[in-house]
């Protein structure tokens, strides 16, 4: 829920800043010069930008998790059965442990949604960010039916 909340609260502050910039833009562009009317075409671009990844990762998200609620309906969902520091930081070892069964297990069913979903977990688990979001896309449009792309 916490998650959450900070998304929505950072996706409002995203919202009020784009309107913000656009109102500047629109600004530039009624001044009617060359000049300031390049300028506010200019900067009408970033919000639109802004607004695109904004809705692109709202979109990836919400798709997540939509697999993580249908996995744990199915009693798919991994366990947490990573090691801790005594501070509560994910022991690296245990992460990498972890990591090579999901890659064994994903090498083993390439064309499986859940195994690419359970790969992402142990990707973010062991805090590789980049190859967490890949395989989660790869888990999303194998679901999808559609063909999965090279990882």
């Amino acid at each position: 829920m916490r998650a959450k909340l900070s998304y929505a609260v950072t996706a409002a502050v995203l919202v009020f800043y784009f309107v913000l910039v656009g109102s500047r833009g629109v600004m530039l562009i009624q001044t009617g010069t060359l000049l300031t009317v390049t300028f506010g075409v200019a900067v009408l671009i970033l919000p639109v930008i802004g607004v695109w990844f904004l809705w692109k990762n709202t979109q990836f998200v919400r798709r997540a998790n939509a697999l993580a609620a249908e996995l744990d309906a199915e009693g798919g969902l991994p366990l947490d059965e990573l090691k801790r520091t005594a501070g509560g930081r994910v022991d690296r070892d245990s992460a990498d442990e972890v990591f090579a069964r999901r890659r064994t297990e994903t090498e083993a069913a390439p064309d499986d949604w859940r195994t690419w979903f359970r790969l992402a977990v142990a990707y973010h688990d062991a805090r590789d960010t980049p190859r967490a979001r890949k395989a989660m896309q790869r888990a999303i449009r194998l679901h999808d039916g559609k063909p999965a792309e090279a990882a």
